[in-house]
């Protein structure tokens, strides 16, 4: 039994999309000839890093409903099935349950934590609620390695993170592991092809489970590992040309990493039929613009439009202090804009193209009840509504930011685009706290620069997740030359984090932080404060506002 865990921010409703029959969270699958690993998954919180571990090993995986009919199953042709963890109990009423037949499929099938306490029960054995719950690290004794366990020493590290345990097991099961308060840590049922683990190997707190994982894959499922960025690529720009055929697409550009590569991604697919709006609200980090007109000018042969909107939006804004209500002042002038410049794109467009990823599909379509699946819309086009009347394009619903990444590379876009912190789609608006004018955009437009250009000069910046400053609605005494000053206070945030659902405050080196805040306070206008702030997530959010 696992623990939950913080869910991450949005800036956005879902909206509703339908289940797909095949009860995958989404629609696609596998590109043609990719082997494919599907995890069900039963709710754990390390699901996605289940999935993420399979893929980088090399193999394709999907996560599907646990309830998911074996004829659903069976049309992915499965090279192997993996039962994820999750926080309920065996034996609670409603618990979730795997198709009672997923043994007839043939192919091998891993347990893990949940997973495993779910196979024994379904077979025999018993689980029940452990005397004294084992969460965090343990040591396990390997008594048979087999391929399992190969090359796993004999007394190794793992991480547990469990309330029930197996007590007793069915005919045909072989121990292949125990701990001193878990005799059944690792378990294999040769008949049924089955392999079971009490402990979690897809955390780094195992030092060995990435050795069990690509066991299981590469010794025990026969995976050749063929799942390449280079293939995903191909495959997608053909199934793009497919569906799209000589209609045109159009894609809403913020600059940021996701986008960036659905843009170039499109333009490689379709090449003159896709036209990317670029929207200047206002509320940009300082050449942004430039930065996003000199990219796609230079490394694709693109329709670019960009729309100077900043006094709309700024008009807009002015004396709004609430976060929530600027976010949805923000929305509603992002489609009055997109509608407005859409009209004006030459010949049919039909297509909408977005930067879901897939982390996206499964938090917010993450169905265990059997619900439809709520899609979240990426927030750089602003949530677009369906009444627009275009079809979505989602060629990067399938992929986690680190694959998305790798794809960029792929594509071309230079590392000053693919190596970008996220940028939240209400853009400066939630980092000037209280109401906003271009003044106070304009300081904050300083002090970020200076703080980006000083993270990377001390070659921070792929070793930070998301740094970014804040204006606060505060003001202090300062002295600066002979005078007494009163001006703002600016924070600064930096963050380190694996899924951006949990996040703990960069250790950035103080003689760092020491030029940020002499540089911020000596070359910016307005600013005699600057303060670092040292909240991880949870508690606090990553950003402010």
């Amino acid at each position: 039994m696992t623990t939950t865990t913080a869910t991450p921010e949005s800036t956005n409703q879902p909206e509703a999309q339908p289940q797909s029959k095949s009860g995958v969270h989404g629609v696609d699958r596998a590109p043609e000839g990719v082997e494919t690993v599907l995890i069900l998954d039963f709710g754990s919180q390390f699901v996605q890093l289940i999935a993420r571990r399979v893929r980088e090993a090399g193999a394709f995986s999907l996560l599907v409903r646990p309830d998911t009919p074996i004829e659903h199953l069976r049309e992915h042709h499965p090279k192997g099935i993996i039962l994820s963890g999750g926080p309920a109990s065996v034996h609670e009423q409603g618990s979730p349950r795997c198709d009672p037949r997923l043994f007839e499929l043939g192919v091998p099938v891993l347990g893990i934590c949940y997973g495993m306490q779910l196979v024994a029960d379904m077979t025999g054995g018993t689980v029940e609620p452990s005397s004294h719950r084992e969460y965090g690290r343990a040591h396990v004794d390997v008594a048979a390695a087999g391929e399992l366990l190969k090359g796993v020493p004999g007394h190794a590290q793992v991480w547990m993170s469990h309330g029930d345990r197996v007590t007793a097991l069915g005919a045909g099961f072989e121990v292949l592991a125990s701990t001193s308060t878990c005799p059944f840590a690792a378990v294999r049922h040769v008949g049924k092809r089955f392999w079971g683990v009490q402990f979690h190997p897809e955390v780094t707190h195992t030092p060995q489970g990435a050795a069990m994982l690509n066991n299981f894959l590469f010794e025990i499922c026969r995976c050749k590992g063929n799942w390449t960025m280079a293939d995903y690529m191909r495959a997608e720009c053909d199934r793009v040309r497919a569906r799209v055929g000589s209609s045109r697409v159009i894609c809403g550009l913020s600059g940021g990493v996701d986008s960036s590569v659905v843009a170039a991604l499109l333009a490689k697919a379709i090449g003159p039929q896709l036209c990317c709006i670029f929207v200047d609200n206002g509320l940009l980090r300082k050449n942004e613009r430039e930065l996003v007109e000199r990219t796609f000018h230079e490394h694709f042969d693109i329709d670019l439009r960009v729309v100077d909107a900043e006094k709309a939006f700024l008009d807009d804004l002015a004396g709004i202090d609430d976060p929530q209500e600027k976010r949805r002042r923000i929305g509603h002038r992002f489609i009055d804009v997109f509608k407005d410049e859409a009209k004006h794109v030459d010949g049919a467009v039909k297509f909408l193209a977005q930067g879901t990823l897939y982390p996206d599909v499964i938090e917010s379509g993450h169905g265990h009840s059997g619900k439809a699946a709520n899609i979240k819309l990426h927030h750089n086009v602003g949530g677009l509504p369906a009444e627009l009347g275009f079809e979505l394009i989602e060629p990067l619903r399938m992929l986690f930011k680190d694959e998305v990444r790798t794809l960029g590379k792929v594509l071309g876009l230079p590392d000053e685009i693919v190596w970008r912190h996220p940028f939240p789609g209400p853009g400066l608006a939630v980092r000037v706290l209280g109401d906003i004018t271009r003044e106070k955009l304009d300081v904050l437009r300083e002090c970020d620069q200076i703080l980006l250009d000083e993270i990377h000069s001390a070659g921070l910046y792929r070793a930070t997740s998301q740094v970014f400053a804040v204006l606060t609605p505060v003001k202090s005494v300062g002295v600066m030359g002979d005078g007494r000053t009163y001006d703002n206070v600016v924070a600064i945030r930096a963050v380190t984090t694996d899924d951006f659902m949990t996040a703990d405050w960069a250790r950035i080196p103080y003689d760092v932080l020491a030029r940020i805040s002499n540089r911020i306070i000596n070359e910016v206008r307005g600013v005699n404060r600057v303060v670092y702030d040292i909240s991880s997530k949870p508690p606090a959010t990553i950003e402010w506002e």
